[in-house]
């Protein structure tokens, strides 16, 4: 890619602006839900406003539902319109219902029956929640967020038995049951495991899994070192033709670095293997990756497969110092075309005009960012207002 494209001026369509927050997918989703919920207030009563809206927030979480979501949105032929399967990768938005449901449950709890100790006791709870959860709070305090949502939503499955028992309702304790189970099925699946870790350098692990399992590519598995504390999800890397698979991880935190410094030799694990947003690339006949520093592992899996034609573009620091000279070599083996970049050597790129430019030149359909969120909102948003499907998470788990 030697020629260097001009970035287009943003479109300045009602669909261009509609592209750019607060108008995610997720907030349309979340809209829909309280919409819905004020349609209905003059016609369903409280109590079945509340199964529903609680059903909805809890099962929508579940890694079964998510995988079944993804299934189906994915399963769209290439050949059918741009502008659905623009949509249709969108799927990964759906935790605008989880957000919708929750506050729509939670407003109509009181009203269930509103002279109970317990109705007030149980809204105190999930409006802290709520509370915990608002993307200030949660960004600053997310070990206190993971675990208020883990003890709080265990202790208002509890609380809402009771409930149930107390206002004599049957229907609430068979939907409670389903919900109780729905939450404890990964828990169900609970293990400690084995692990091989490999540190290319102190910023960096590679950790290998081979007991059992072997993910599909584009999928999440979820990891503790204390399970009743927090969890981190990261990005399976199988390789095509072995068992097992590994994860790449980068010193982003506390718990990251400590992984990376202790080298443990067992970790906790469970539910399954979980879709994420790199699945959608099987929507299109061609994507751009564009990642930024350890954002190249939910891109590798599917550069390896290479189900979906691709190019990559992936900007970072000493990426053969950092990552080994074998992880840089494999992704070169596969994607021989890929724009690398050395951030130390040629300073911070600008992200934005080489994703262009790699999809004008490569004939690409769509773009898939995975990079910090900073960066991946604005790959996202400034591609999508110039016509550029673009899609990359939405932190909002």
């Amino acid at each position: 890619m030697t020629t260097q494209l001009v970035l287009p001026a943003p479109e300045r369509t009602l669909r261009a602006r509609l592209k750019r927050r607060p108008f995610t997918h997720h907030n349309r989703l979340a809209a829909a839900v309280f919409v819905l919920n004020v349609a209905l207030i003059p016609i369903v009563d409280a109590s079945s406003m509340v199964l529903a809206n609680f059903t909805l927030a809890v099962l929508i979480r579940q890694q079964y539902v998510i995988n079944l979501l993804f299934w189906l949105a994915t399963s769209v032929p290439t050949h059918w319109p741009l502008r659905i399967r623009w949509t249709m990768g969108k799927v990964y938005h759906f935790g605008g219902l989880h957000v919708g449901a929750t506050i729509c449950a939670t407003a109509w709890f009181p009203f269930t029956a509103p002279s109970l100790v317990l109705t007030w006791v149980i809204v105190a709870l999930l409006i802290a929640m709520i509370v915990l959860a608002l993307p200030a709070l949660r960004a600053r305090q997310h070990d206190r967020f993971e675990r208020a949502h883990r003890f709080g939503g265990w202790s208002v499955l509890a609380l809402f038995g009771l409930h149930a028992m107390a206002t004599a309702s049957t229907t609430s304790l068979w939907v409670l049951a389903v919900v109780v189970f729905s939450v404890a099925l990964p828990w169900l699946r609970l293990r400690r495991v084995p692990v091989r870790i490999d540190r290319p350098s102190r910023h960096v692990a590679l950790v290998w899994f081979d007991h059992g399992v072997t993910p599909f590519a584009g999928s999440s598995t979820a990891v503790s070192r204390s399970p009743w504390l927090e969890w981190h999800s990261f990005a399976n890397v199988p390789t095509p033709g072995q068992t097992g698979f590994r994860l790449t991880i980068s010193r982003a935190g506390d718990w990251t670095g400590a992984l990376i410094d202790d080298l443990p030799t067992h970790v906790w694990v469970k539910g399954i293997p979980t879709a994420g947003v790199g699945n959608i690339d099987r929507l299109f006949r061609k994507v751009v990756w564009v990642a930024t520093g350890s954002g190249i592992g939910p891109c590798l899996p599917h550069l390896l497969a290479g189900d979906t034609p691709s190019l990559l573009v992936w900007s970072t620091r000493h990426p053969r110092q950092t990552y080994g000279d074998a992880l840089v070599d494999e992704i070169l083996a596969v994607q021989p075309e890929a724009t690398i970049w050395d951030t130390d050597a040629g300073g911070k790129p600008d992200l934005l005009a080489l994703a262009y430019q790699a999809y004008e030149q490569s004939g690409a359909e769509a773009v898939i960012c995975i990079s910090n969120k900073k960066t991946t909102w604005q790959i996202v948003e400034e591609l999508e207002v110039r016509g550029v499907p673009a899609f990359g998470a939405i932190w909002d788990s």
